[in-house]
């Protein structure tokens, strides 16, 4: 049976129609309206009419950045959208005939790789997105860990550094100011700006666009200059730490990377892996995960979506 994924981002809404192994059926997306309001809530119960022309599907789920309570019926929290206890839920079911269920973004994209992706065969799993933040997803013995108040698995904001860089939640030192895209293209700025030959060939992007932008100094990445690949190499450095302090915590079998940043491979792979080896607890006297790159990019948050509002109605 049919399900319908729904991924409300800053930018876009994306929907699909997916069976029950992952296979999208059909796909629409639409830009995000700017006004941040109700109409939001139209151009998802248009996407939904749109991809359920014709077939059938038994819920909908929706994926979106923030705090999603435990009844996964309310946003309590939205950075990019600004929903403060949104009913979301409740809205969307008024307007159309399917039960609805809402999910973290980073949750439905890590559920989608343990179900049909990387981390399929699994039992505990942990997903670690490296975009604009880090975003995360627990799976452990085969469940999606959301906590006792819905909102577990924010691994972008488990503190590294005492006294660090202010965080967007309000804390210092979280793992996202040091581990995201934001953070490399950060100091792929400062580099740029301090005028060394290590910075040479992020200054020529720079100036040839007037900014350095995320997709620069990624083709920077793929032209192996030295200096934008040691700054991957140390973001890698961040990630791989904080992985081997999960370890100690949730034992995971595998870690997946997605988001933007993934896009790098091994390259930004290969640092965390050796990280994760320095600073592994007990190394050499238990197991050793496996990390892996995320087999879905763009689909990832609609497939995993449609599948968790496709469980939680078997279950009920």
């Amino acid at each position: 049976m049919h399900a319908v994924g729904i991924d409300i981002g800053g930018t876009k809404i994306a929907g699909a129609l997916v069976d029950e192994s992952g296979r999208i059926v059909r796909e629409a997306r639409v830009p995000t309206p700017e006004t941040y309001g109700d109409d939001i809530i139209d151009a998802v119960v248009e996407l939904v009419s749109e991809l359920t022309e014709g077939a059938e599907a038994i819920g909908v789920g929706v994926a979106a950045a923030g705090f999603i309570d435990a009844d996964q019926a309310t946003i309590a929290y939205s950075p990019n959208i600004g929903w403060r206890n949104e009913p979301l839920k409740a809205k969307i079911e008024a307007k159309i005939s399917l039960p609805v269920i809402l999910e973290n973004d980073a949750n439905a994209a890590g559920w989608a790789e343990f179900k049909f992706g990387a981390g399929r065969g699994t039992k505990n799993m942990i997903m670690l997105t490296i975009g604009t933040g880090v975003g995360g997803a627990v799976i452990a013995d085969s469940r999606l860990l959301r906590g006792g108040f819905g909102i577990g698995g924010e691994l972008g904001h488990i503190r590294v550094v005492p006294d660090g860089l202010l965080c967007g939640c309000g804390a210092h030192g979280c793992i996202e100011q040091y581990g995201s895209g934001t953070a490399l293209l950060k100091s792929a700025r400062q580099l740029a700006d301090a005028g060394t030959d290590e910075g040479a060939t992020l200054r020529k992007l720079r100036d040839h666009a007037g900014e350095l932008s995320g997709d620069q100094v990624y083709e920077a990445i793929l032209q192996a200059d030295p200096g934008a690949l040691r700054l991957l190499r140390e973001l890698g450095q961040w990630l791989g730490e904080t992985v081997a302090s999960l370890t100690a915590v949730l034992d995971p079998e595998i870690v997946v990377i997605g988001g933007g940043v993934s896009a790098a491979g091994d390259l930004l792979l290969d640092p965390i892996r050796k990280a994760y080896l320095e600073n592994l607890p007990a190394r050499g006297f238990r197991p050793e995960l496996s990390v892996k790159a995320a087999e879905f990019v763009n689909d990832a948050g609609v497939i995993g979506a449609a599948d968790l509002v496709r469980s939680a109605l078997e279950h009920r």
